[in-house]
């Protein structure tokens, strides 16, 4: 199996379940309880957020545990919404977010709040200038992603977090789940900052949102002690200290990582472009974990299909995307042709040498195939 589906959802590392399985094993007790199993589990979920907050340069209390970055993003933007809004109900975002962004901004809609969108200049990257045209005395946030998930294009949300220091009264949230443990990331601008574990070898039903101190939010979930009170439930030790796991696991040696990945997506571009009906969807800007093409004339669930011949998995659009056009590659490309005939390949520090060269093969023999019929 040749796996080059990356951004979708990636393998946890043995560590990482051994971390779970022995955690799980050895802190039975609920950590809201008073006895000592519980005060031993609580105590290395303090461990765990302490470890996670140094690596992200951030304070232990900021630290918000939820199922999962889709999760967080609608903590994020529902709980500003319903702490801000009678301070305004404007908000600010682009076309290259995640739908875990769009759906709660719709919901939002529907119910009063006003919705703009920055412009892109030719890269990609968001026009400053046209952000700060939309900005009204009513702004209360501005949700934008570090990395689009099917582009891969890496905005400057230090920059843009800089800049929107100079209006206090807005919140900026950044999506990190395509960013957090791929590239460095400055979060010192940044109000709300949302991960998950699955997308840096963790497990499933564990992320964070982190919230700095001057923020207030209002929960989406009532009930229950946790470790804050802003999202109730009962937390599970295993399930935390295992992506205080994976997230130290994946910083480490981060250049070398990327650098290697670098190396397999320049290969992959200098390869694909040879052929005709190809158009690469990327640029400079864009992470190389990412790289997007379009095969015009073809389906992308039938060349996705026809590659899953060869056991090869890559994908179209996000994994949580649904419709037949990319959102994100026709507002990166303004081409209807290309928006609608996307394939996402998405590379990791564990892809290998030959896994490319088969791929590289496999496509070819594909494309080849798809083109005779």
């Amino acid at each position: 199996m040749i796996y080059l589906d990356y951004s979708a959802t990636t393998k946890p590392l043995d560590e990482v379940l051994d971390t779970f399985v022995n955690v799980s094993k050895k802190f039975p007790g609920n950590p809201n309880s008073l006895h000592k199993l519980g005060v031993e589990a609580n105590t290395l979920i303090d461990k765990s957020s302490e470890q996670i907050a140094n690596l992200l340069e951030v304070k232990k209390e900021e630290i918000i545990y939820t199922s999962g970055a889709s999760e967080s993003n609608n903590l994020a933007i529902k709980g500003i919404a319903f702490s801000y809004s009678n301070r305004g109900k404007h908000i600010i975002t682009t076309e290259l977010e995640h739908s875990s962004i769009y759906g709660p901004i719709n919901y939002l809609v529907n119910n009063g709040f006003d919705v703009d969108f920055v412009s892109l200049d030719e890269n990609g990257l968001i026009d400053l200038e046209h952000l700060k045209s939309l900005i009204r005395k009513d702004t209360i946030l501005v949700s934008i992603s570090a990395v689009n998930s099917e582009i891969g294009i890496r905005q400057n949300v230090e920059e843009i977090g800089s800049l929107l220091k100079e209006y206090p009264n807005i919140i900026f949230h950044v999506d990190a789940t395509q960013c957090i443990g791929k590239d460095k990331i400055d979060l010192a601008n940044i109000d709300l900052i949302s991960f998950t574990a699955h997308k840096f070898y963790g497990l499933k039903g564990i992320g964070a949102l982190i919230k700095k101190d001057k923020v207030r939010l209002e929960p989406i979930i009532h009930g229950g002690k946790s470790t804050t009170k802003y999202r109730s439930g009962t937390p599970s030790p295993a399930l935390i200290a295992s992506l205080a796991k994976s997230l130290r696991l994946a910083l480490t040696n981060l250049e070398e990582k990327y650098d290697k990945v670098l190396e397999f997506n320049s290969t992959l571009q200098k390869e694909l472009s040879k052929y005709k009906d190809v158009s690469i969807n990327h640029n400079k800007y864009c992470l190389p974990h990412i790289l997007n093409i379009s095969v015009l004339g073809i389906k992308p669930e039938t060349f996705q299909h026809a590659l899953e011949e060869y056991d090869i998995f890559i994908s179209t659009q996000s994994a949580c995307s649904s419709g037949e056009n990319s959102r994100a590659v026709y507002a990166f490309t303004s081409d209807e042709k290309k928006a609608s005939s996307s394939l996402r390949i998405s590379l990791s520090s564990f892809t290998t040498e030959e896994e490319i060269k088969k791929f590289i093969e496999a496509f070819s023999k594909c494309y080849q195939n798809l083109h005779l019929k």
